[in-house]
């Protein structure tokens, strides 16, 4: 599992002082860009080849608040591999609490915005952590 970790800004908050809903999806795609660069996937070198990332579908639950000043961890794990598409499962604890979870379906995509394969070298690198890897 990769961790990556965050802390709350108060541009991050609205007037109750409580995370917006939205940032967490920001934190998570923070954290998936994060373990792919660790993982040696260089995203800039993949559009060069016309192959880009596109988030499909997100299926989140919100289940307790983080505000101001929170130190947060992004905890991001390989869900399943497909030819044409990579699914994350994501958390956000602070501490042993966990904040939100989602389910994160990316789509591969050629510069058609058709779906492409995804790259042999990167479902490599992919299943070489597996489901619930590093």
């Amino acid at each position: 599992m990769h961790r990556f970790p965050i802390r709350v800004y108060y541009e991050d908050t609205d007037l109750a002082g409580i995370v917006y809903y939205a940032n967490y999806l920001k934190f998570i795609e923070r954290g998936r860009s994060e373990w792919l660069r660790e993982l040696g996937i260089d995203q800039r070198a993949l559009k060069r080849q016309g192959i880009v990332f596109a988030v499909r579908r997100v299926e989140a639950d919100y289940l307790s608040p983080a505000r101001f000043e929170d130190l947060l961890e992004v905890q991001s794990r390989l869900y399943d591999l497909r030819p044409a598409r990579i699914v994350l499962d994501q958390r956000v604890i602070r501490g042993e609490t966990e904040l939100f979870r989602a389910r994160v379906t990316i789509a591969c995509l050629a510069d058609s915005g058709r779906p492409a394969a995804v790259p042999e070298d990167v479902a490599a690198r992919l299943r070489a952590v597996g489901p619930g890897g590093n």
